[in-house]
């Protein structure tokens, strides 16, 4: 059976989530900024949810149409199928947003988006009152230039949260960016790669968990797996080809290192539940002293933006040291996100390449330092 599925990301990583979906074997229907629509079937959730690293939440896409009055909303929303995924005694809640669109107010549509399911619902099952007393169903809309989707929540808790990281440091970075910069930072098994900011871990644990081919979700559970649309067999295929897929005599490498002792108890702990200690090593370390060991290697890191670790003052002073520190390292490839607009003036060192990447919804820059420096 075809079906369309919506998964979404942080701004920026859109052509990496769409190149991880291609991989499922799935078509790229539409991309918009921070979502991708696509083609798969009703096995593809189970393989969507369990194996992307870059999304942040999967969807099950019913419809979309033009909504320009709530009259418009109620009809397309009560036209869609609604009978075909929720039982007669389906819990459905709405939530939702509405970007650059005439019916701008939220709670509005929320309304509307309910009434509409329930009098569908009604209609089909013959109900003047929907219990909603069984399992639950998440329905999402988007509204954006007029054009309503309407859409099934499959994730429940976002994918991001890979449950290796109940606890946190301050002002961590999300999973999926971490998995994002790690991938753009081109991991190799013989170099060593190093976040000497580590705070929680998140990058080193991230850059072992692709380079042993560690899906995020085969540990963790999603909403889906409660909805009978979507066979049973299909969430136990999919842990079980992840599991035979991870690479066990992989040599890879991480450091990750912190001047803060809880960081580096935190990041330790995190490690160990991501089923990645073995190839991370966590010790405490002032990123100022960081040096080659004789070694190849790459920095993938999130230095503080002066926010809410440092001030922005104390920030800018450490970027400086940052450049002169790490001008140590010779050859080794250097990539740094951070708010500042101003990191290269102050680094000492112009980028060999700045993507534009988001933290959450914090803009930020990624600067890439990948050529050999000694070679004007």
């Amino acid at each position: 059976m075809k079906l369309n599925y919506t998964a979404t990301c942080l701004f920026g990583l859109e052509g990496l989530l769409g190149e991880e979906i291609e991989a499922l074997g799935c078509r790229r229907i539409e991309n918009i900024d921070g979502r991708i629509t696509f083609e798969g079937d009703e096995t593809t959730a189970a393989k969507a949810s369990v194996g992307l690293r870059f999304a942040e939440r999967l969807y099950l896409t019913l419809g979309a149409f033009e909504a320009n009055t709530f009259t418009e909303l109620f009809d397309g929303t009560k036209a869609l199928p609604w009978e075909d995924f929720l039982g007669r005694d389906a819990e459905f809640p709405v939530t939702g947003h509405a970007v650059k669109s005439k019916l701008f107010s939220v709670p509005d549509c929320q309304k509307i988006i309910k009434k509409a399911v329930s009098v569908r619902l009604g209609e089909r099952y013959g109900l003047q009152r929907l219990p909603e007393t069984g399992t639950r169903y998440r329905i999402e809309f988007f509204l954006f230039k007029d054009r309503a989707n309407l859409m099934i929540d499959l994730s429940g808790v976002p994918l991001h949260k890979r449950g290796y990281r109940p606890e946190t440091v301050d002002a961590p970075i999300r999973e999926t960016l971490a998995a994002a910069m790690v991938r753009l930072a081109r991991p190799r098994e013989d170099v060593l790669l190093w976040d000497p900011f580590c705070g929680s871990g998140t990058i080193a644990i991230e850059a072992a968990m692709q380079m042993l081919g560690i899906v995020p979700g085969m540990r963790r559970i999603f909403a889906a797996e409660e909805y009978p649309i979507f066979p049973a067999s299909s969430w136990k295929d999919a842990r079980e080809a992840a599991e035979a897929a991870v690479i066990r005599d992989s040599a890879f490498e991480a450091y990750a290192t912190d001047i803060d002792p809880k960081c580096v108890e935190i990041a330790e702990a995190s490690a160990m539940r991501a089923g990645v200690k073995d190839h991370v090593s966590v010790f405490q370390m002032d990123a100022l002293d960081i040096d080659t060991l004789g070694r190849r290697g790459t920095i993938v890191t999130n230095p503080p933006y002066g926010d809410r670790l440092l001030t922005p003052e104390e920030a800018e002073d450490l970027y400086r040291a940052m450049g002169q520190a790490f001008a140590r390292l010779g050859r080794w490839q250097i990539y740094v996100i951070t708010q500042s607009e101003r990191f290269e003036k102050l680094y000492g060192r112009r980028a060999d390449k700045i993507r534009k990447l988001y933290n959450g919804m914090i803009p930020c820059y990624y600067y890439q330092f990948f050529k050999n420096p000694d070679k004007k």
